[in-house]
């Protein structure tokens, strides 16, 4: 088993490779250069959900952003800022939230966007989103006043209206037309017309290989310069391409001869060769960067009990996990925290685990105490992103190591996505652990992350449930002021590290690769624009 980094090449040897990597590019062979208004991206795998509501993939979350806008968005300050919305009000007693939406709003088929379009989204939205759970547990009624005009009815004060409508941690509030928005949550729509700024392409989009997005001529940007996610979306290419290219270093000798613009997820063993070429730059546009998740299914032996919970704790070495993928120790931390380091929740409570550490034995025994019989135990196994390929691996062998009889259910990414949702055992295309990661940004608050709900089978993928923990959660709601946040987040803390709703991996960030003729990239969490971006 691999649970290394790959060998790291210097010098000629790196571009002996990246040279034999681009002969595998022979499908590209007789095409002629894009004109400079098109631009070309690989991103950080296929993507084969097309509904940004119905999965938290990020790849998914991309896709929304290019074609559907959101009510508010976070500006580069991380502070909320109206995006669809004009003006809105609240009401004295806080209970009623009254919003305005701006003028020249348009679906990428030229309707125009009113707020029933907008009050069925955010229903939708609600149901799949533990924000908007826990928001709407607190709603009395979305009403339509008017064809510009919509209001959010409380029964109670809820603070966090405005900011868990502004997040960017998936899924995001993307507004679609009241026809697909009012599709079952549990099922995926199945038209792609827009709110945003490009419009999908479904006949030139090949599944597997390329999907394309053009500039949305009805699209009509706010005046503020952009700023993170908010403030003005304007296109300046007429089409972005992601193209699928699963091998990263192939991908990689693509961007260096031209052929793609822009690499999500480029090797950072083989950086050193990126930044030695004029013609690429090297960025982080994620500064707070990304956290290793390990995802445990509650419905299903072994992880139904909290002692085999427990063991993975002890079971993993977060240095392991890191140097697999990343290994130069510039772009990455361990962290034993519930809401990520170098962020205000980050705490220390209930963390003595952390320090024993990698400890086998007492994984064994815990195992052992939670009465694991042996039986399989599946771990998903996404082969094309390097990260979830490495930690997968990882855990199996470390399972395997103390007698757990673990499987890789091996496929790509898009595999993984599909399969995380099916709540049927292991052995009917179920599952019993995942990986994956978060923003870090969005891992700071136990609302906005999806992960950090434990309610059942109406929250996110492990389906975890505590209900002294959805307690805290809603005092953390309620809390005023930083301090009385960071007081009840140590609380948070201090119990999931019992029940063990997941298990953090590391935290890094990602740098991502483009070519040097790329001008206005937004560096947003969790989101990659294509909007503002020149191609010059």
């Amino acid at each position: 088993m691999r649970t290394t980094r790959r060998t790291f090449v210097h010098g000629s040897m790196a571009t002996a490779a990246a040279t034999t990597a681009l002969t595998s590019l022979s499908w590209r062979q007789g095409m002629a250069q894009e004109s400079g208004g098109t631009l070309r991206a690989v991103m950080q795998g296929d993507l084969r959900a097309f509904d940004p509501i119905w999965t938290t993939a990020n790849i998914t979350a991309y896709h929304g952003a290019m074609i559907y806008d959101t009510l508010f968005a976070l500006d580069a300050d991380m502070m909320p800022q109206p995006q669809m919305v004009d003006t809105w009000t609240v009401s004295d007693d806080q209970l009623t939230y009254e919003f305005t939406l701006r003028d020249g709003l348009e679906f990428s088929d030229g309707t125009p966007v009113t707020s029933k379009d907008v009050v069925a989204s955010i229903r939708r939205w609600a149901v799949r989103d533990g924000a908007g759970q826990h928001m709407m547990l607190r709603v009395k009624d979305i009403v339509a006043r008017d064809d510009k005009t919509f209001a959010i009815e409380l029964n109670e004060p809820y603070g966090l209206v405005i900011d868990i409508m502004a997040k960017t941690s998936t899924p995001l509030l993307y507004i679609m037309r009241e026809q697909e928005a009012m599709t079952d949550p549990m099922e995926q729509v199945t038209e792609y017309i827009g709110s945003g700024p490009f419009i999908f392409n479904r006949e030139e989009t090949r599944q597997g290989a390329q999907y394309v997005y053009d500039k949305n001529p009805n699209y009509v940007p706010r005046s503020e310069p952009a700023s993170g996610m908010a403030g003005g979306k304007v296109v300046k290419v007429d089409r972005v391409i992601f193209e699928n290219i699963d091998d990263s270093q192939t991908a990689m000798a693509a961007l260096q001869a031209g052929e793609i613009d822009f690499m999500e997820l480029p090797p950072i063993d083989l950086l050193s060769v990126l930044e030695a070429d004029p013609n690429i730059a090297i960025d982080v546009l994620n500064q707070t960067g990304n956290y290793g998740l390990m995802r445990l299914n509650f419905l299903y032996p072994p992880f139904d009990n909290v002692k085999a919970r427990q063991a993975m704790l002890y079971l993993i070495d977060q240095e392991e996990f890191m140097q697999a993928t990343f290994g130069d120790p510039r772009y990455y931390r361990k962290c034993p925290s519930n809401f990520a380091c170098g962020t205000p929740m980050e705490n220390d409570a209930n963390t003595e685990w952390f320090g024993a550490a990698p400890d086998p034995e007492r994984a064994k025994q815990l195992f052992e105490e939670a009465g694991y019989d042996g039986r399989p135990v599946t771990v998903l196994h996404a082969t094309n992103i390097d990260f979830m390929n490495n930690a997968a691996q990882i855990v199996a062998q470390r399972l395997r190591d103390i007698g757990v009889n673990a499987e890789l259910a091996t496929s790509d990414w898009g595999g993984v996505v599909t399969r995380r949702a099916v709540q049927d055992p292991p052995e009917d295309g179920g599952w019993n652990i995942f990986i994956t990661w978060a923003g870090a940004a969005s891992a700071n608050n136990p609302i906005a992350l999806a992960a950090h709900a434990a309610n059942g089978t109406k929250g996110w993928f492990g389906w975890p449930t505590d209900e002294k923990h959805e307690a805290l959660r809603d005092e953390w709601a309620a809390a005023q002021g930083l301090e009385a946040q960071q007081e009840i987040a140590r609380q948070i803390q201090e119990n999931a590290w019992n029940f063990v709703p997941h298990v953090w991996l590391g935290q890094w960030v990602s740098p991502v690769a483009y070519r040097t003729n790329l001008e206005g990239i937004l560096k947003i969490p969790e989101i990659i624009p294509f909007w503002n971006i020149e191609k010059t």
